[in-house]
């Protein structure tokens, strides 16, 4: 009876640990699509298949994660352009996505937190002047919890450096004050460890493509 039970218990061990194996592999090449995706279609179709993994793996943060994540960047794309009049719909998806994924991860998350300050600029973007008392401020709530979380998080200096970079001159920007902002994220990257291979590990790129922007066009 005692081997039986002890073999009952390997072959559960073993099945578990394919499982989880499945599941990180599946995550990985998921991930590695993101820096692929060109369209709103494509992170809409990204996004669904996280959602579809998260489904399956309903204890696990990261799938509602990144499929928050990959609305975010559909909007992006969306607002780059022009079309910011569909983005309240994109940030609704993405925060309902990240509703799921702090359930999962606890409060003091400071990768969702971002992302939630990420989606609320989304929605201020709809219409900007109107919107910079509501969901501005909330964006910023957001981003100050994410720092106060995680102060050496590079992507929490890249989405800095990006407000400063791209908010007009009259209202506090400054593309200077940005590119530094985009060193020191570049710097950060260079140091931060993220605690699994499966962790956010986006941004770098970002960064270093304003890098190496032309001069003029860093002013």
């Amino acid at each position: 009876m005692k081997k039986y039970l002890l073999s009952f218990a390997l072959v559960l061990m073993s099945l578990t640990a394919f499982a989880q194996t499945d599941y990180e592999k599946v995550m990985a090449e998921k991930i590695a699509k993101i820096e692929t995706c060109k369209t709103p279609e494509d992170f809409q179709t990204l996004s669904n298949d996280f959602q579809r993994i998260g489904s399956k793996e309903s204890s696990q943060w990261l799938p509602p994660y990144y499929a928050a994540f990959s609305q975010i960047q559909k909007g992006r794309v969306m607002m780059r352009n022009g079309n910011t009049q569909d983005l309240d719909g994109v940030a609704a998806q993405a925060e309902k996505y990240l509703g799921t994924a702090q359930s999962l991860a606890g409060a003091d998350n400071a990768e969702i937190h971002l992302l939630k300050k990420m989606a609320y600029s989304l929605r201020m973007m709809v219409n900007p002047q109107q919107r910079f008392m509501t969901d501005g401020a909330r964006a910023s709530e957001e981003l100050s919890r994410a720092e106060k979380l995680d102060p050496s998080n590079p992507r929490i200096t890249l989405i800095k450096a990006e407000d400063i970079y791209f908010t007009p001159e009259q209202y506090g920007g400054s593309k200077s004050k940005g590119v530094e902002m985009f060193k020191e994220a570049i710097t950060k990257f260079n140091a931060y460890k993220p605690k699994t291979s499966l962790d956010p590990n986006w941004g770098r790129g970002e960064a270093e493509y304003f890098m190496s922007l032309p001069t003029e066009n860093k002013k």
